[in-house]
């Protein structure tokens, strides 16, 4: 389902893009382009811009209603639950660490005891 409907936003997406490339802005546009200037010809002056701005605002709701309904299909069962939860189904926990010796760490250099062995005042 869930590819389904991407597949679906994705023709979507193209269709809208068509659209508004063929709306006409203040400067003619693609409108004027398309067919020889037949779309305005054919539907009438007023018209044909009228249908494309609907058909823009419809597709973009559709596209919108669609990416939030895809949020729910996402991952399916598996990814119901978090990170934290399908570690505990596991029956994994954390590896503990040993603790740290003070003789097993590398000897510090001068500049570092020089401060840190100075007598206290």
């Amino acid at each position: 389902m869930f590819t389904l409907l991407v597949v679906i936003i994705g023709l979507i997406a193209i269709i809208m893009i068509l659209v508004v490339l063929l709306q006409s802005g203040k400067g003619g546009g693609l409108a004027g382009i398309a067919a020889g200037g037949a779309t305005q010809s054919l539907l009438g002056t007023r018209t044909a811009p009228d249908i494309l701005e609907k058909a823009t605002w419809v597709l973009g709701a559709l596209f919108i209603f669609l990416c939030v309904v895809t949020t729910f299909f996402i991952g399916g069962e598996e990814g119901s639950q978090s990170v934290i939860q399908q570690g505990d189904a596991t029956g994994q926990a954390a590896p503990v660490l040993p603790p740290v010796d003070a003789q097993s760490l590398p000897a510090a250099d001068d500049a570092g005891t020089a401060a840190t062995d100075a007598p206290d005042e």
